[in-house]
């Protein structure tokens, strides 16, 4: 009897590692299949992302290194928080007195009125650039497409402007007569959170206003 125990013992024993072996394959196998299961997906979130990156990259507008050509500046300007209607200097203004809460950044289809937000917009850091009404469709798709994804932009049609188009930021204009001026998207990467805000880092997001997109 001693003998078949031992024999049963070491046959349960070879069993075992047989068993623990044939785990660690199966669970190799597993890990195999998964890899090259997944590979297909990386391969094909490099291929997607990678170029969008790059494009996006090289589509950057740099900041300007010296002064824009044509840009206006403004001092001394005020910046209370007020109840009431304010009579700016500038049309469309560049800052001053506004109200306590401010216009959420992105593109309006219609013009952005009462105006007061939009100024505490460009306390924040926002660029603010309108369009004549009369202004193309193209010139505006333009418009839209240099104001799209930029979280600290804003695009509205408005009257009675200076020029067809005007674009603003604290203290700081500068106006164009089409949408392909190469001044615009230079403007817009100087002074979206540029030097010139008095609150940077403070949100253009959970105001007032509904964008379009």
């Amino acid at each position: 009897m001693g003998r078949k125990n031992v024999a049963s013992s070491d046959r349960a024993a070879r069993v075992a590692a047989m068993q623990a072996e044939q785990a660690r394959k199966d669970r190799r196998w597993r890990i195999g299949i998964a890899a090259a299961a997944a590979l297909p997906v990386v391969a094909l979130v490099v291929a997607l992302v990678l170029p969008l990156a790059m494009g996006m990259r090289s589509n950057e507008t740099p900041v300007a290194s010296g002064p824009i050509e044509g840009v206006q500046t403004f001092s001394g300007l005020t910046a209370n928080h007020v109840s009431t209607a304010v009579q700016y200097a500038q049309h469309p203004p560049v800052g001053g007195d506004h109200t306590g809460y401010w216009q959420n950044c992105g593109i309006y289809d219609e013009p952005i009125d009462p105006i007061e937000p939009a100024v505490h917009s460009l306390e924040h850091g926002a660029v603010w650039i309108t369009y004549d009404p009369a202004l193309s469709a193209d010139e505006v798709g333009t418009l839209r497409a240099l104001a799209r994804s930029k979280p600290y932009a804003m695009l509205s049609p408005m009257e009675g402007l200076p020029a067809p188009i005007v674009a603003s930021a604290w203290g700081l204009q500068i106006t164009a007569e089409s949408a392909a001026d190469e001044r615009l998207p230079s403007f817009l990467a100087t002074y979206m959170q540029g030097p010139q805000t008095p609150e940077r880092g403070a949100s253009c997001f959970g105001g007032v206003g509904t964008p379009s997109r």
